[in-house]
């Protein structure tokens, strides 16, 4: 199951800001999310918290930051939010988020950095995807076909969501596996994986 998406353009779903963020029009706040089936093809839609309760396959984006320093690469990594639905504390990449129906995946890409760290990086390359499927502590799951994107983020000046990041620090690669190995409890489920497949551009 190989694809290389090609969805440059950028959108911002209904019911969003250009800042990313959740607009109430005097409704309850629901948030749709794409389903799909194996081979990653659109197959309906699912209100968020649902489809992690059923565990329903879905569509996701994990974006790493980069800038260089010195000539050498560092990537951008969150602690999340303790009051996350779940892996709260935990760090891990640069942020992520759901796709949501009519929405691109680089259109994704763009508003989670917006919302959850203020930045609107100017090129987002895509490292392809790949799948996985967690079980947590609460009620919750993850399954999802996981987009792996990386932002150029050099001189962009970083004004992270506090609802959505604890910390946040720019590291080395080696550093960071070198840390993954020695204490994986302190990183999110998807982590390693997504980091493997962003490999490619990350030296």
């Amino acid at each position: 199951m190989q694809k290389t998406p090609s969805e440059l353009a950028f959108f911002i779903p209904s019911g969003y800001s250009e800042k990313g963020t959740i607009i109430n029009f005097g409704k309850k706040m629901t948030t749709e999310i794409v389903l799909v089936n194996d081979n990653d093809e659109i197959i309906g839609t699912s209100e968020k918290l649902e489809a992690h309760r059923k565990g329903l396959l879905h569509r996701a984006v994990s974006v790493f930051l980069i800038r260089k320093v010195d000539h050498v690469k560092e990537i951008l990594i969150q602690k999340r939010a303790l009051k996350k639905y779940h892996s709260g504390g935990l760090w891990s990449n640069s942020c992520c988020t759901h796709i949501m129906p009519g929405e691109t995946i680089m259109g994704a890409a763009k508003r989670a950095s917006l919302h959850e760290l203020g930045v609107s990086p100017k090129l987002f390359l895509s490292a392809g995807f790949f799948r996985y499927y967690a079980e947590f502590d609460n009620e919750y799951t993850e399954h999802e076909i996981d987009h792996v994107v990386v932002g150029i983020a050099d001189g962009l000046t970083l004004n992270p969501n506090p609802d959505e990041v604890d910390d946040h620090k720019w590291v080395n690669i080696n550093y960071l596996w070198g840390r993954i190995e020695a204490n994986p409890a302190e990183y999110t489920a998807w982590f390693k994986s997504a980091l493997q497949q962003a490999a490619g551009h990350l030296y």
